[in-house]
């Protein structure tokens, strides 16, 4: 089943988040690489996909997982969670229609 995980940055993250960013996108990879992924990206904290300085308020990623148990698990070792980059964590099923 796929589940939407919404996680919401703290404020003034940028730096936490190029410091955690490659082993981030390592595991987004691996994710895609088993066929996993709907869709993941950051959100800007402006109207831009370039947003420079100004950085981003959280990050979205829909997925497969077995269970909700599982993609909780998941996002619990994100390295932006590590990190502290995030400071909260929404995961919730997913039903895509279109």
């Amino acid at each position: 089943m796929l589940y939407m995980i919404y996680s919401e940055d703290v404020p003034h993250s940028l730096e936490k988040r190029r410091i955690a960013r490659p082993a981030h996108l390592e595991r987004l990879q691996n994710l895609k690489a088993e066929g996993r992924v709907l869709v993941a990206g950051p959100l800007p904290a402006i109207d831009s996909e370039e947003p420079g300085d100004a950085g981003m308020t959280g990050s979205l990623v829909i997925a497969e997982f077995a269970t909700l148990e599982a993609a909780k698990s998941w996002a619990e070792v994100d390295p932006y969670m590590l990190a502290g980059v995030y400071h909260k964590v929404t995961v919730k099923p997913f039903k895509k229609t279109i």
